[in-house]
């Protein structure tokens, strides 16, 4: 008997978000005993100890329903920024905000402009809301404001500029955000998602904050899932004007941000000793990533996160199926029309090692050549 059910068309149009794979299945399918996660950008120091004790404390209190507006966090990221706790919305990470951002702005017919090789959750979302995703090109793989200006129409209502992005983890100055920003057309919203803020260097950091000061129409989104290692609590929030933040929080689920996110988050941004370690080991990480593959001859894409892109002179599936087997995950970029490139995420320098060393025993397999026709 042939089912039938009612399915929305747009659907046929969306390509699912493939997430990393995890530790565990790995381990069932290969045999493993011990697994090296480099795929989810996740901090291989762990979780900020400070939130973990603040966990630890309030753990039996969770058969309560959790703080729908996150008074406390919210209270503190205000304090943090000098802003207003009204200018502030969590989310159950940055992701949903991100899905939020589509719902509250997004007619159908609606335009969102980003990058071609930009987060992919960017068009699955705006798909979803039967919005239009608009792709600039990239300049030397980094996101083009000239060419996402060039693209803005009286239909365009969001644009998203991941700052890092991912999955190149490049980055545009303050001079061209400035540049950008100033001449945005009053029927746009422009997101900056800055998840891999914390591991800029200070002369880095983007200067996005005196928009939200200024009332313009510019969201940013920071969130816990990197630097502070707290991505299985899922926690992120949005700094936007308030006339924003009111859109938002209309499509806002009721209790979005559990508990012990809520409790975790405050203490982990109190965790200022693991914060620079975890900023020092991406430095020693970017540093040892940069003198291997230079020793290697490989091709990559300079970074300012805690990954980097990698190219390879052959189809990047194979060598990721050999490193799997190994036990050391890392992420293949089919979704980006990248095949022939990984994403590899920065661990300890001791993971470090074992990549380099299992990456050179894939890289040793003679290369397959097509038959000939």
């Amino acid at each position: 008997m042939k089912v039938t059910y009612p399915r929305r068309r747009i659907l046929e149009s969306i390509q699912p978000y493939e997430p990393g794979r995890p530790i565990s299945e790995v381990q069932r399918e290969h045999g493993l005993e011990r697994v090296i996660k480099l795929a989810s950008n996740e901090n291989p120091l762990g979780p900020a100890p400070l939130a973990v004790q603040a966990i630890q404390r309030e753990i039996s209190q969770i058969y309560r329903y959790p703080d729908a507006s996150g008074f406390h966090l919210r209270q503190k990221l205000a304090a943090r920024f000098g802003l207003d706790m009204s200018n502030i919305m969590l989310g159950n990470g940055s992701v949903e905000i991100i899905d939020i951002l589509c719902v509250a702005f997004l007619d159908p017919a609606d335009e969102m402009v980003t990058s071609e090789r930009a987060f992919s959750k960017y068009v699955i979302a705006t798909r979803w809301m039967g919005g239009v995703p608009v792709l600039a090109p990239m300049k030397n793989w980094t996101f083009d404001l000239n060419a996402i200006f060039e693209r803005i129409t009286n239909q365009t209502r969001l644009i998203f500029i991941a700052n890092p992005n991912n999955p190149t983890g490049t980055r545009v100055s303050n001079e061209e955000i400035h540049r950008f920003v100033s001449r945005l057309p009053h029927h746009v919203v422009v997101v900056f998602d800055e998840a891999y803020f914390d591991y800029l260097e200070p002369e880095e950091r983007p200067d996005t904050l005196r928009y939200v000061r200024e009332g313009r129409n510019v969201v940013i989104l920071h969130t816990f899932s990197k630097a502070y290692g707290l991505a299985g609590l899922r926690i992120g929030y949005a700094l936007a004007p308030v006339h924003l933040v009111h859109e938002m929080n209309i499509v806002r689920e009721a209790f979005n941000m559990n508990h012990l996110a809520q409790i975790a988050a405050p203490a982990a941004l109190d965790d200022e000793e693991f914060l620079q370690r975890s900023r020092e080991l991406n430095r020693q990480s970017k540093q040892m990533f940069l003198d291997e593959l230079n020793r290697l001859g490989l091709d990559y894409v300079p970074t300012c996160a805690n990954f980097v892109l990698i190219h390879f002179d052959r189809p990047a599936a194979k060598i990721f199926q050999a490193l799997l087997r190994r036990g050391v995950i890392t992420r293949p970029m089919r979704g980006y029309h990248l095949p022939n490139s990984l994403r590899v995420t920065f661990g300890t320098l001791e993971e470090n090692e074992v990549f380099f060393r299992t990456l050179e025993a894939a890289l040793a397999q003679p290369v397959e050549m097509p038959s000939a026709p």
